[in-house]
């Protein structure tokens, strides 16, 4: 028989359970929003910093993607890092790092120097992020755990976006005939501010220095991401060239590889550098795979919409991150009130997300197609729907990661902010690179609006966010 999907629990806080400090939540998430928005920032900027910096092609690549490929790289082992020193102080060391490489990146004289320190940016940046997931998941019970998840949902899903808006502004701005540079400047400012309060509200929970690090883990995972990434970021630059195919293919062996060793760590009594036991919870790993789902999902469509309003409409930066304001509005409807709905609804959302995203989107590529010959964005049609996109996502993506907060545990904190980290940011450059590059072949060299290559786009979206869906049903189903 059939079990009938189980509504989403969500306990009443207790007297025993943690009090975090006020302040807590948006000092954690400003960090988050910093680190995401620079996934991001820099592609508006590219184009001025090429001619400041007479930067080569090869370079500027490097500039914009050298903070994706060091934060990927090295996300899981500063996750580890903070279960041995603390959560809270990894965050404000990584806090201060990427305030300096941030500066640095400001100043950089040359195009090879900013490269180097965006490398560095991105490795400052994963010592910070996965430490919010996991102060959040160890520091929050209940409702609060909820709103906390809703909030932190927003933050890691729209940075990209906002990060695009923020460039268009402070490029478009030239602050004091600096050109470029406040984009990074920006995060001296914003971290400060950060910073003295950090130390006030974060939890002071010394780190558990009784296991070792896995330096045999550690350097697989890192020659793993590093075979996965870097041809997904380069790849259709370069036409996908044989070694591209290679290196992706040595990175799946040895995520596998890497997944064997950490078994063969845990049974024999060590500490892993991931503890991937977390995945035997019936609920955590099909709610895990639909959060990657919806959330690479919302990066192809948000780099698909991108190249289609500026490349072929010719809006500027800063009027396409603003179309993209009704999507926002839209996942913050849902997701920070969803844990304030009645139980049955709850119980709907995380299958019904997925749905109504795709059902939205499909509905936008096919008006926004139709106009495409007249150079028209569908004005009336795109807010309503943009929004209940975004409403979708918050619905697919907030309780599920709430879910999985929930069934797993505070235990295994880092390993569920690692793995739902990790697969976000692989899912997202997987996605671009995939459906991206479905959009380019029919958009051409000129980057044209392509009717043809929108609508195959919503049909591979339409794909996976139904795979989500089915992955969001078998999670609310399973036991926690």
């Amino acid at each position: 028989m059939e079990t009938k999907p189980q509504a989403l629990r969500v306990a009443e806080p207790t007297d025993a359970e943690p009090s975090p400090k006020r302040g807590l939540v948006p000092v954690l998430l400003a960090g988050q929003a910093m680190a995401s928005m620079d996934t991001s920032i820099v592609t508006v900027a590219a184009p001025d910093i090429r001619t400041d910096l007479h930067a080569s092609g090869g370079a500027l690549q490097l500039i914009v993607t050298g903070y994706v490929l060091a934060f990927a790289v090295t996300l899981v082992i500063c996750a580890r890092l903070g279960d041995r020193y603390g959560h809270g102080v990894m965050f404000r060391r990584g806090l201060v790092a990427f305030m300096l490489t941030s500066a640095a990146c400001g100043a950089a004289p040359s195009a090879a120097a900013l490269a180097v320190f965006r490398v560095v940016q991105g490795v400052s940046a994963a010592l910070m992020v996965p430490q919010v997931l996991s102060v959040i998941q160890l520091g929050f019970r209940g409702r609060a755990l909820a709103r906390a998840i809703g909030w932190y949902s927003m933050v890691l899903a729209l940075g990209v976006a906002a990060g695009q808006v923020a460039g268009g502004v402070l490029v478009a701005a030239d602050l004091f005939g600096t050109g470029w540079r406040p984009i990074f400047w920006v995060n001296v400012v914003v971290g400060s501010a950060v910073s003295a309060v950090a130390g006030r509200v974060l939890p002071a929970r010394p780190g558990n220095r009784t296991g070792g690090m896995d330096p045999i883990g550690a350097l697989l995972l890192a020659v793993a991401m590093t075979g996965l990434v870097v041809p997904l970021a380069v790849g259709r630059e370069h036409g996908w060239p044989l070694w591209t195919w290679c290196s992706l293919s040595a990175g799946g062996v040895l995520v596998i590889a890497f997944t064997g060793w950490e078994r063969r760590v845990t049974a024999r009594g060590g500490t892993p550098l991931l503890d991937l036991r977390v995945l035997s919870r019936p609920a955590v790993r099909p709610g895990l795979a639909a959060c990657w789902l919806v959330m690479g999902c919302y990066s192809a469509v948000a780099f698909v919409l991108t190249l289609h309003l500026q490349s072929g409409l010719g809006f500027s930066p800063l009027r396409a991150g603003v179309t993209f304001l009704p999507y926002t509005f839209g996942f913050a409807a849902v997701g920070l009130t969803w844990s304030r709905m009645p139980t049955h609804v709850r119980a709907l959302l995380p299958v019904g997300g997925p749905v109504a995203f795709a059902v939205a989107f499909s509905a936008l590529a096919a008006s926004a197609a139709s106009a495409a010959s007249h150079h028209h964005w569908p004005t009336v049609l795109a807010p309503p729907l943009l929004a209940v996109a975004g409403a979708g996502h918050a619905a697919g993506f907030s309780p599920l990661l709430a879910r999985v907060t929930e069934s797993a545990g505070p235990g295994p904190a880092s390993a569920v902010s690692a793995l739902a980290n990790t697969g976000s940011l692989l899912a997202s450059v997987l996605a671009v690179a995939g459906l991206g590059g479905v959009y380019l072949t029919f958009a051409g060299p000129a980057f044209t609006t392509s009717a043809e290559g929108l609508a195959r786009v919503a049909w591979c979206v339409v794909g996976l966010l139904a795979l989500g869906a089915v992955c969001a049903a078998r999670s609310t189903r399973a036991r926690p």
